[in-house]
């Protein structure tokens, strides 16, 4: 049986878009991020001096697997709407809205680059071998903080995951529309 693909979308700038990003140890575009040491190029290799991370935030048209109540399906972004996200998240000064796994903010830790790709063989992603295709949105952040440090080089977090408010959802045929507003806020998580 094949999934129903739902695109989500910005429609008003004021409310949609991110509004953080998680450290998580299982991201749900399955692209982990590397932790930097000056320009080597190696996989998860930490520098305790720098404490730097760059990963991939997200990825144009990659499917994303969901299921609400028994509903399953597979959500995806356009390059234009990871644009627009990428631009909101800037505009709104969201640099240090972080979480651990969705569940609590975490202090100490901030975006400290954020870029579209533009061209997978220039683009700075190319330099650490992340394979982005061209419209991802890549993200740099600097851990300030001893303990999410020390679960970054445990490896208790792989990557980056988003979490925002989207339109699209509305496509899904479900029982109400509240059981969509109700699970939309855990979706992108």
């Amino acid at each position: 049986m094949e999934l129903q693909e739902v695109e989500l979308f910005i429609k008003d700038e004021n409310e949609d878009g991110v509004f953080a990003v998680s450290l998580v140890e299982n991201p749900a575009i399955e692209e982990n991020f590397i932790a930097l040491s000056g320009y080597k190029m190696e996989l998860k290799v930490v520098d305790d001096e720098k404490r730097i991370v760059t990963g991939l935030a997200l990825v144009p048209e990659k499917r994303i697997y969901r299921k609400i109540k028994e509903k399953e399906f597979n959500i995806y972004f356009s390059k234009e709407t990871i644009y627009k996200t990428a631009e909101l998240f800037m505009k709104k000064l969201n640099l240090n809205n972080v979480t651990s796994e969705h569940e609590r903010p975490v202090t100490g830790v901030s975006v400290i680059e954020s870029w579209l790709v533009e061209d997978t063989d220039k683009d700075k992603t190319a330099l650490y071998n992340l394979k982005a295709p061209v419209g991802s949105w890549a993200i740099t952040m600097k851990v300030y903080n001893d303990n999410e440090w020390e679960k970054i080089k445990a490896g208790d977090y792989k990557g980056f995951s988003i979490e925002g408010i989207y339109q699209g959802l509305e496509a899904l045929e479900m029982s109400s529309e509240n059981e969509i507003i109700e699970e939309l806020k855990k979706i992108i998580k």
